[in-house]
């Protein structure tokens, strides 16, 4: 996959994403989703009222994201407000008691080794977006932090998944299913905004903490001076766990405060690996001093590969979810090693902030 550049405004950037090639792709993956959810009575009364004031909210708080969005829409030929729509289709469903995940991850963070501080993730995902992947280098006014790398998905703004800044900040996210959502922050407009503004993981905390989120997700995180966190995204509250080594999550929460807020829909092939997925990167993580080639040797692992191992590399499964994609953010030399597929094929390749 070749790295695109975009730059210039948001608005810009987002019609940039332009690929005539792909645009039949791009509608099956996000409003092709929403016709499906609609046509099965997702949008009733009360998620019409719940978007109408999460478009208000961001329209405020995030100005620049929407433009990016707006533009998204104008590029491919597709609706904004039903782009909108599908980057919350995961919130509609929790609030009618969960779904079967199709967006999980495994992701972890590492605050120093052969090659210094790491972020990397699994992108565990509907195999809809495999086609469709980007890996994208945004510069424009706005991205105050010098400029960003950033793995999504055509037709969905900016840190659909994770990325890494010119100062070094790295981020990636992990889906939860949860029972409490409200009026908040989005995590896919988040995660952009949080690299175009922060420089580093003190910074995003004290952004993300100041601010009401929607509810649902994880957040990993590392810097070039080698600070990493956690942060789990409730809607009541945002728990941050830091280390001074090693900090992972899966698809759960696992703070006291709110892991009952989890829902755990039944026969989903990544809820119900996500505590195994835990547990190993638990045993395996700390035991080790991690670089970028160990690190995308960990994310190929499958059940049998090693005593107690856990599905980190998903294949197809009944629900249409696997892993799309492996990454490996290295925040000192700001570059990214990436995997298109399962990471056990080896299709890997380099990246940089600079050409």
């Amino acid at each position: 996959m070749p790295l695109m550049l975009v730059d210039g405004s948001a608005y810009d950037r987002g019609r940039q994403q332009v690929r005539a090639a792909m645009a039949g792709q791009v509608r099956a993956a996000t409003v092709g989703r929403v016709e499906t959810a609609r046509a099965d009575g997702l949008f009733d009364a009360a998620a019409i009222a719940y978007l109408a004031r999460q478009r208000a909210f961001h329209l405020h708080h995030d100005p620049n994201g929407m433009d990016e969005l707006r533009g998204i829409a104008d590029s491919f030929d597709l609706s904004f407000e039903d782009l909108f729509c599908h980057l919350h289709l995961g919130t509609l469903r929790d609030l009618k008691g969960g779904a079967v995940l199709v967006d999980g991850c495994s992701a972890w963070a590492v605050a120093d080794g052969e090659d210094g501080p790491l972020v990397v993730k699994n992108r565990d995902f509907s195999g809809l977006h495999l086609g469709i992947q980007a890996l994208v280098r945004h510069q424009g006014a706005d991205i105050v932090t010098g400029g960003m790398i950033c793995l999504g998905s055509l037709g969905s703004p900016g840190a659909y998944s994770s990325g890494i800044n010119a100062r070094g900040l790295a981020l990636a996210d992990t889906q939860v299913a949860v029972a409490t959502h409200r009026i908040g922050w989005l995590r896919y407009f988040l995660m952009t905004r949080l690299l175009a503004n922060c420089g580093t993981v003190a910074e995003a905390l004290a952004m993300i903490h100041a601010a009401p989120h929607a509810g649902g997700g994880t957040l990993v995180m590392a810097d070039a001076g080698g600070d990493i966190a956690a942060v789990e995204l409730g809607a009541a509250q945002t728990i941050a766990a830091q280390a001074p080594h090693v900090i992972w999550r899966t698809n759960h929460f696992t703070s006291p405060a709110l892991a009952t807020d989890t829902l755990r829909p039944r026969g989903d092939v990544i809820a119900d690996t996500s505590q195994d997925r835990f547990a190993y990167l638990g045993r395996v993580l700390p035991k080790a001093r991690w670089g970028r080639k160990a690190a995308a040797r960990l994310m190929a692992t499958h059940p049998g590969d090693a005593d107690g191992a856990a599905p980190l590399c998903q294949h197809d499964s009944q629900n249409g979810a696997q892993t799309i994609s492996a990454i490996v953010y290295s925040c000192k030399v700001t570059q990214a090693d990436f995997c298109e597929g399962n990471p056990c094929a080896g299709r890997w390749q380099t990246v940089g902030m600079t050409l």
